[in-house]
């Protein structure tokens, strides 16, 4: 069951990304239609006035929120953090706008970069558009420490596969780390979550890194190690050694998210 049960986890999001068919969706939608219909008719009997068919079948069958949703744990958890150590000048690469970022703008100001263009006027937003694969050519020193805490959550995975208009680019997420760590002051926290595992790229949606390259990339540009969160579909987040054999382990199974947080040593 634990081999079968990636491979339904992957033909569920080829149907549901690739051709909008979402079969737990049709099965729930099934399941709910006699008590639509059962509704209608006593609600029917009642009121008179103007009644439109909108049918929400199979909402009745699903809890009151997303919460075993992986997104959800890294916003939550990386906003709290943002507010608890009130950095001066925080930075966000390319995370969600429609949560993460909004979690962030309720409390504070922050610069959001984006390879793609935001046109919306958000409070509390600042938007810039830049590819961070080569900030340093683009920018030249503009953007060195230029902050104190940086955030690229489910991001760094896309760099360079051109998933969203970026240049095809095989280092895409090692360019991306580096420019990040020029970004940041020494002393500065860096939150970096992506997909970690088996080491593979899923063409062109998104990388599944070997933990222990995520880490080696950083290292080598001055960012240390701190903490790292596991989060899991089922279990949810749970704090994670990072010594040699629970990375190893990591790095064998098939998907997590794994929530790196780092430290600038210089």
């Amino acid at each position: 069951m634990n081999k079968i049960r990636p491979l339904l986890v992957r033909i569920h999001w080829l149907l549901a990304n690739v051709i909008a068919f979402d079969p737990p969706r049709l099965i729930r939608s099934i399941r709910g239609l006699p008590n639509y219909i059962k509704e209608w008719r006593k609600f029917r009997q009642k009121y008179k006035g103007k009644m439109i068919m909108v049918p929400c079948l199979g909402d009745r069958y699903e809890e009151g929120g997303a919460t075993g949703n992986e997104y959800f744990w890294q916003d939550l958890i990386v906003a709290r953090a943002i507010h608890e150590s009130k950095p001066i000048k925080h930075v966000d690469i390319g995370s969600r706008v429609d949560g993460f970022i909004a979690h962030v703008a309720s409390f504070r100001e922050c610069e959001v970069f984006d390879i793609r263009s935001i046109t919306a006027k958000v409070p509390g937003v600042l938007f810039r558009q830049a590819d961070l694969m080569k900030l340093e050519t683009s920018a030249g020193d503009i953007y060195h420490e230029y902050c104190d805490s940086i955030s690229c959550l489910h991001a760094i995975e896309h760099f360079g596969l051109g998933r969203y208009g970026d240049p095809i680019n095989v280092k895409g997420y090692q360019h991306g780390i580096t420019n990040i760590a020029r970004l940041l002051k020494p002393e500065g926290t860096f939150y970096l979550s992506t997909p970690i595992g088996e080491e593979r790229v899923e063409f062109n949606a998104n990388w599944v890194f070997d933990p222990r390259n995520i880490i080696s990339c950083a290292e080598s540009v001055g960012l240390n190690l701190k903490r790292l969160i596991i989060i899991d579909r089922i279990d949810g987040p749970q704090e994670y050694s990072f010594d040699d054999k629970s990375l190893t382990i990591l790095a064998s199974r098939n998907y997590q998210l794994g929530l790196f947080i780092f430290h600038k040593n210089y």
